[in-house]
């Protein structure tokens, strides 16, 4: 029998009998890997478990703890859905059922105009834990278009799907393709068949940590005028620890979730009247993100850059120089036409930036230029991936744009990531990874040169800082390679704040030159760096990552004196006039309820520190201090000793731990 050589992740091999699958090298590893095994990665493409293996194939077993792993449970866990649901209600339409972050939905289309109530979660439930007892085999089949069409001739959205496949369209959903005229589909019993490029797990008995979360409505392919969807949402993990481990803190999100803490604080809202993905900000709102903004400005100032301002809307001539309106127009407002030619709302800052660059001639000696700008922008996202502050169609960018020469490339990418570093962690967030996404060598403009010297500048710049990252090769934007900074919050969630991006592709539309010290004109090159992303959405993650309890600094109301009785109350606020004359934000709530209920409302408002006065602290300029979150109390603190280590505590941008 001949046999064939397949190397493993670390290096070593393994000598397998021709025709053996990714099964048959798990066992041949180990009794263990066996067990565990879900899929495969051969040669970096993941795959079935009855793959046959060729000589020379690199192969990692993929295990459920696994990122790859997980992804394969939750795609697998979809497909159980879906016919759990074709069971249940027979005749219904089910369309795509992909895994997500930490999860998986499915689409569909009942019968007669049905919809899903909270109580049939439980129904599907049941029914797909009949399938999983069941140990139905996953089998995977490939089939000509002609024969697709005939098998899902019942499922216009599959249907539709196949065609697509047919005539080469270019589609952003599971396709199910292997080539233009072959499509492949996964059997996990005779009744049922979906569409599906996989892999997915052996059986449905590896299946099991899961649970049904909620029902929304989802327009097909996110398009208002296709049918609306129902869509149901899960979870699933590897085992029942994790599974529960995630409900924890989706309960614990939920708790803080922006949007209920920026209502119970009086913050912001979103007005139906405004229409959606726009929001209006408060008084105490206003006075938070003033704090954001002002913080900002002085850090740029600090860091040689220099203010503009640009309008908010301009005529379509620019963005069709940059490029936008070929790649982006989707994502914009609809044009305005008007007597003098066609207008958009700004979907981004850049290309105005270039204009201000290429206002007048440059010499080497001003870069590298640094240009900041709070630009308020406007992108129409689809009404059902609008989410309060996070996913909005309003909202201001702290951008920066930065001109330079290729020999200052590796310094300012250096300086950005210690700048976006320093910013930061003085809103409290000290857990970062991040990503670098390189070229796509089939779609990309600039010179390999330059590629390759900007992508070595980042990854330097990443490694003198001793940031954990992931390469995403072939992931970049066609115009330059880029840094993804994520922080990771309170309750262990990623969120994507920083980028750094480096760009050829503006500086050759605006035709943007520097005269150098040889007198001859060169092309700089344009570093994009949004820090805080938006100042909605990095508020709105700042609030869940705080649940509300802002650091001091930033608190719309810093201190709130209350007096004992209604004798205390003038007291009170001589203390707090003594306060206020150093700038910080303080209430006072008159005596005319009972000291309990005034302090358990100023506790609900997250106030840092409630000042409760009596008869000693009115002989003596003292006051009692209730810090937030201690449940020690402070008893004959003087004034001025208060007064001195609060304004100290502002000043240094005090940000406690997050909990």
């Amino acid at each position: 029998m001949s046999e064939i050589d397949v190397q493993l992740p670390d290096g070593s091999t393994r000598t397998l009998p021709d025709g053996a699958t990714a099964r048959d090298l798990a066992a041949a590893v180990g009794a263990r890997l066996a067990k565990d095994a879900l899929a495969a990665e051969v040669n970096g493409e993941l795959t079935d478990l009855s793959r046959t293996l060729r000589h020379g194939d690199v192969v990692a077993i993929v295990t459920p703890s696994s990122d790859a792993g997980r992804d394969v449970l939750r795609h697998s866990t979809a497909h159980v859905l879906a016919q759990a649901v074709t069971r249940l209600w027979p005749g219904a339409h089910f369309a795509i059922g992909p895994a997500i972050e930490n999860g998986f939905y499915y689409d569909f289309e009942l019968p007669g105009g049905q919809h899903f109530t909270d109580d049939d979660l439980a129904r599907i439930d049941a029914e797909m834990r009949a399938i999983i007892a069941e140990d139905q085999p996953f089998t995977r089949s490939e089939h000509s278009v002609d024969e697709g069409l005939e098998i899902f001739q019942n499922q216009p959205f599959k249907v539709e799907i196949i065609r697509a496949v047919a005539e080469g369209a270019n589609d952003d959903v599971d396709l199910g393709e292997v080539s233009g005229s072959v499509v492949s589909t996964y059997a996990n019993s005779a009744s049922f068949v979906d569409l599906c490029r996989g892999p997915h797990v052996p059986a449905t008995s590896r299946l099991g940590h899961f649970k049904l979360t909620r029902v929304a409505g989802a327009y097909w392919r996110g398009d208002e005028k296709r049918p609306q969807l129902q869509r149901v949402y899960g979870t699933a993990w590897e085992s029942a620890t994790a599974l529960e481990a995630h409900l924890t803190q989706l309960r614990e999100a939920e708790k803080r979730d922006h949007r209920k803490l920026a209502t119970e604080l009086d913050l912001l809202s979103f007005p139906s009247e405004l229409g959606g993905g726009l929001a209006v900000w408060h008084p105490r709102g206003g006075i938070v993100r003033k704090e954001m903004e002002d913080f900002s400005r002085a850090r740029h100032v600090e860091g040689g850059y220099q203010f503009v301002v640009t309008p908010h809307l301009t005529n379509a001539r620019l963005y069709e120089t940059s490029g936008h309106l070929d790649f982006y127009r989707d994502g914009m407002y609809p044009p305005m036409e008007l007597d003098n030619g066609t207008y958009y709302m700004k979907p981004m800052n850049c290309p105005m930036h270039c204009l201000i660059f290429r206002s007048r001639s440059r010499s080497y000696r001003e870069l590298p230029l640094r240009l900041f700008e709070l630009g308020t922008v406007y992108r129409y996202e689809r009404a059902g991936t609008l989410h309060g502050l996070l996913r909005i169609r309003g909202f201001t960018q702290d951008d920066s744009h930065i001109y330079c020469t290729e020999e200052q490339l590796q310094e300012e990418i250096a300086s950005l990531l210690e700048f976006v570093m320093n910013v930061l962690r003085a809103f409290g967030f000290n857990d970062f990874t991040a990503n670098l996404s390189t070229k796509d060598p089939k779609k990309y403009v600039g010179s390999d040169e330059i590629w390759e010297k900007s992508t070595a500048a980042l990854r330097l710049a990443l490694e003198r800082f001793g940031l954990r990252y992931q390469e995403k090769k072939g992931d970049a934007a066609f115009y330059g390679p880029k840094i993804d900074i994520d922080v990771r919050d309170a309750i262990g969630r990623t969120w994507q704040l920083s980028t750094i991006q480096c760009d050829f592709n503006h500086p050759e539309r605006f035709d943007l030159e520097y005269v150098g010290a040889d007198n001859q004109r060169h092309r700089p090159i344009m570093l994009h760096r949004a820090l805080f992303g938006s100042i909605e959405r990095f508020f709105g993650v700042l609030l869940e990552h705080y649940a509300g309890n802002l650091p001091t600094w930033l608190s719309p109301e810093q201190v709130r004196v209350l007096g004992v009785r209604d004798d205390h109350d003038a007291y009170a606020e001589h203390v707090a006039q003594l306060l206020r004359a150093p700038g910080v934000r303080v209430g006072v709530e008159l005596a005319n309820e009972p000291l309990g209920a005034r302090v358990r409302r100023a506790k609900l408002e997250k106030i840092p520190y409630v000042l409760v006065v009596g008869d000693d602290d009115v002989a003596n300029e003292t006051v009692g201090v209730n810090a937030r979150g201690s449940n020690d109390p402070e008893r004959g603190v003087g004034v001025s000793a208060f007064r001195d280590r609060l304004v100290k505590e502002i000043a240094d941008h005090g940000a406690p731990e997050a909990n």
